[in-house]
């Protein structure tokens, strides 16, 4: 069977999305009549292939230490992996690949993100799965090689929005129930009308 091959022309949000969803538009290819593809898509993100402004090497120390490390450190983070029916096609067709997108700053991809100002995140799209193909007697079936792969430069602007979409001007934090009451009593102690009030207070006490 002749082999299948990617390509990434793109990505945009995916509009009236009940939950934060980016969508990758996939160019595929193929010398044999495609019957179907059960196709699955592992995303990386490979953090040293871009600079980095001294503000977010900053905020970038909690998943890579001190800059002076990163020739070591910076290692490719999983972002998604998620799975796709592609319909029958003779030569090529596009696609979108849908990805389900959280904004968890526990998650390393979720860091990574919130810590970028502007420019581009580069990903690798690595590809697997079962391609039926039309054949003389019937069909033929075969696995998609390991090597099939494709990279993608996602606009960090877009990322941001998103985001923006589903959190306006703010993100969230997961914590234990123990501090989250704790953090109520402080709350409530002070008369503190939101939770970013409490924040705040606890910041200007802890530089003061």
């Amino acid at each position: 069977m002749a082999e299948v091959g990617f390509t990434c022309l793109g990505s945009r949000v995916k509009t009236h999305a009940a939950f934060p969803t980016l969508l990758f538009r996939l160019r595929i290819t193929s010398q044999a009549d495609v019957h179907a593809i059960l196709l699955r898509c592992q995303i990386r993100v490979e953090p040293h292939l871009r600079r980095y402004s001294p503000d977010e090497a900053e905020l970038l120390g909690d998943l890579f230490g001190d800059p002076a490390r990163w020739g070591d450190t910076l290692k490719p983070l999983q972002f998604a992996e998620v799975a796709v029916a592609v319909p029958g096609f003779s030569g090529a067709t596009e696609i979108d690949v849908p990805v389900p997108c959280g904004y968890d700053l526990e998650v390393a991809a979720g860091k990574y993100f919130a810590a970028l100002d502007d420019g581009e995140i580069p990903l690798l799209m690595l590809f697997s799965g079962t391609v039926f193909a039309r054949a003389a007697n019937g069909f033929a079936v075969a696995q998609v090689p390991w090597h099939c792969e494709a990279r993608h430069r996602l606009p960090v602007a877009l990322w941001r929005e998103l985001m923006d979409r589903y959190f306006p001007g703010s993100g969230w934090l997961r914590l234990r129930r123990d501090t989250l009451r704790d953090l109520h009593r402080f709350k409530s102690a002070r008369a503190l009308a939101t939770w970013d009030d409490a924040m705040e207070a606890l910041l200007k006490e802890a530089q003061g």
